[in-house]
Parts: structure tokens; sequence; C-alpha cells
């Protein structure tokens, strides 16, 4: 049966493990051209590399990129390079994530680094893919987000959590900050929480969870035009429930634009 994916360009960060890795495999197998972000370029190549030994993928459809978010230089840079080579850009999966560290720590950009690598870089990467990415029915922004955001709340005056750190608290903040981004009239964005998943950031929520390649089901399923989405929804795996309630309220998306706005250096 023909894909609805082939044909579509799909870009993908943090694809070089656990979700958005499985993510990238289930786009590529069905006929997408994928995009694979990775920190460094010899991480994204590898899993490039893996994805054609492994799934059979054909290389032709797979394009290695690199940028490291803890620099939003990268970040422009990554964003400047995806509008240069692939004018049209179907969908923007922004999924890469970092479990916020034991100690505070703040990026060369002076952001928390959970703050900035998994929220900040993908508002900043989002906006600058504007002009690639269409406006045509089926394209649209999924946020990978965690049911860790209803726990998180934004420190407006303390984005930073200079003043009282905790890394769960920060980590919370960041995957809130992603979900009421998904609200932002400006793109077309859903986010969802792919589920509790054998990655990286599994210590953050324990000791058990479901393979990665069943979250990352969740999240193509959200990638694919056939998939009617509503806009600015939040997902439970396959289910749209409602978010916390701060990812719906327009006061807190404007305000939100702002003050990213501001920490990236852009004004919009």
């Amino acid at each position: 049966m023909p894909s609805s994916l082939s044909g579509r360009t799909v870009l993908v960060t943090g694809a070089t493990s656990g979700i958005g890795y499985e993510t990238a495999r289930r786009l590529a197998e069905r006929g997408a051209t994928v995009l694979l972000h990775g920190r460094t370029p010899e991480e994204a190549q590898a899993a490039a590399d893996r994805l054609v030994a492994t799934a059979g993928v054909d290389g032709a459809r797979l394009r290695a990129l690199a940028a490291d978010f803890v620099r939003l230089e990268e970040v422009e840079n990554l964003a400047h390079a995806v509008v240069r080579e692939h004018p049209r850009l179907d969908v923007l999966v922004n999924n890469a994530a970092i479990a916020a560290p034991e100690r505070h720590t703040l990026t060369a950009d002076g952001n928390e680094i959970s703050f900035q690598v998994n929220f900040l870089a993908h508002y900043l990467l989002t906006n600058l893919l504007e002009p690639a990415l269409t406006s045509d029915p089926g394209g649209r922004v999924v946020n990978v987000s965690s049911a860790l955001h209803r726990t998180g709340a934004i420190q407006w005056n303390d984005p930073q959590r200079v003043r009282r750190y905790s890394r769960l608290a920060a980590y919370a903040q960041s995957q809130l900050a992603l979900t009421v981004f998904a609200a932002d009239p400006r793109v077309t964005a859903v986010s969802v929480n792919p589920g509790v998943c054998e990655t990286g950031l599994l210590p953050l929520y324990g000791h058990e969870g479901a393979p990665a390649t069943e979250g990352a089901q969740h999240v193509a399923r959200l990638c694919d035009p056939a998939t009617e989405i509503v806009n600015g929804a939040y997902y439970d795996r396959s289910e749209r429930v409602a978010p916390a309630p701060a990812a719906t309220e327009d006061r807190t998306v404007k305000r939100l634009n702002k003050l990213a706005d501001l920490l990236v250096g852009h004004t919009a």
C-alpha cells in the first residue's frame, strides 16, 4: 500500500538514540526522507549508517545533520542548512532532550542547560525553519513532551533557576514550556507524551519503561498527514487529553514567547 509519508521530508532532533532514533526508523521505513539530527556529525552519521545496515533503509533518503543544542549558534547554523538544502519541510519533530543535571549548569548562552536543550533550542529552530515548514495540509511540528510537564511551573522571575535549583523541577519546567509552545498560534503543532520508555531519561521517572519503539509509534503516528490533528493539542500516547492548564492559556503562550525571544536573542 502506498504510504502517505513517501515524498515527505521530516527533521527529527535527537535522532541518534531512544525515541528519536526509533521515530526516524519508522518514518524512513515508510518512505519519508528523514533528516537525522545528532549532537555531533559523527553521532548523526552513525545513526544513519545503522538505519541502512539494520533497517534496510535507502541511504539516499537519509541526511545526517549536527548541532549541539547547548550552543544556540549551532542551532542557527542547523536551521540555515536545512532551509538551504530542503526548502520544503513537511514535519519537524522536536524530540532532543536531556535530563537536567544534578548540579545547576548554565550554557555559554547563559541559560539553564535543560531549559535550553529541551525548549529554547527547539523554539529557535522552529522559528528559523518557518520559511521551509510547509503550510500545506499535513505539515506540522510535533513536540515530544512528557507527563512530568504537569508538575512543572515556569519561574518567570528566575527561569534559569539560579536561586533555587532542583533537577526535577528544572526538567519539568523545560517540558511545560515545550508543551505551551505547541499552543502557539504561529505554528501548526501538537505535543505528545510518548509514555515512560527505556531511554536516557528513564532515571528521572523510575526504573521501568516500555521499549523506545513503543513510544516512537505514538510520535510517528502524529507525523503522518493521514492522522488529523487538532492544532495546539496534547496527546498522551495515542489519546488526545487536556494538558496542564497553563499550556492552553493565551496569556502564558504570549508571555513565554516574549521570554524565549529574549533568551535566544531574537525578536520575533
